[in-house]
């Protein structure tokens, strides 16, 4: 499912919802995206929830943008406007809380196994079920094989610059690439630069497709 974008200036602030587990750089990701829209002109507002993230646990960053002024950084329930799922079960947790009917959801589909589904503890959700879920419960989904990318690049290290490049790619998101490729110089060594400009444009290229 496809369905709407954002809508053209509708949303003031805009609230961004990035969850993953430890270690998919979730808050570089966020703290990306924050500095790009100052640049800009932005008003920004960040927040970090961690569960047990050096151990694969839940990272959720909740970003909030807006033109005229700063908001409290967390994002009240159920006004998620665009929810970035690194990881598909994480995405799916956080429906219920943050989405709506409306929200659009970049979500990964790559499933990273915690703990008690290796051991044998748990089952993990059909990654199709979680799909579906999502599809029938948002109002746009974008689900992309990011991982796949990131590993063709240079390692799993690079999904979240990919999932950045997607979200960035968005008809009528506040920040576009050019912006984070500006900001990355403060983040990145110099080695480092051109591999990241490229996770983006693959991400932007993810997004694209879904318009052909």
């Amino acid at each position: 499912m496809t369905g709407t974008r954002l809508e053209e200036n509708s949303q003031n602030p805009l609230n961004l919802i990035i969850t993953g587990v430890g270690g998919q750089g979730n808050v570089l990701a966020s703290q990306l995206i924050g500095r790009a829209a100052v640049q800009k002109g932005l008003k920004v507002t960040i927040g970090e929830t961690f569960g047990l993230s050096q151990r694969g646990g839940p990272v959720m960053s909740h970003i909030r943008i807006s033109r005229e002024r700063n908001y409290g950084p967390l994002i009240p329930p159920n006004m998620a406007h665009v929810i970035v799922g690194l990881e598909p079960l994480e995405a799916l947790r956080i429906l219920n809380e943050y989405g709506n009917s409306k929200s659009v959801y970049v979500v990964n589909s790559r499933p990273i196994y915690p703990l008690n589904v290796i051991a044998g503890d748990v089952n993990y959700p059909d990654s199709g079920w979680i799909r579906d879920v999502l599809s029938e419960s948002a109002g746009s989904l974008f689900w992309l094989e990011a991982t796949r990318f990131a590993i063709e690049l240079g390692g799993p290290i690079m999904l979240n610059m990919i999932m950045v490049g997607a979200l960035c790619e968005m008809k009528n998101f506040p920040v576009d690439s050019r912006f984070i490729k500006e900001v990355m110089r403060d983040f990145f060594p110099a080695s480092k630069l051109d591999m990241n400009y490229r996770a983006l444009d693959i991400g932007g290229n993810l997004i694209r497709e879904y318009e052909n």
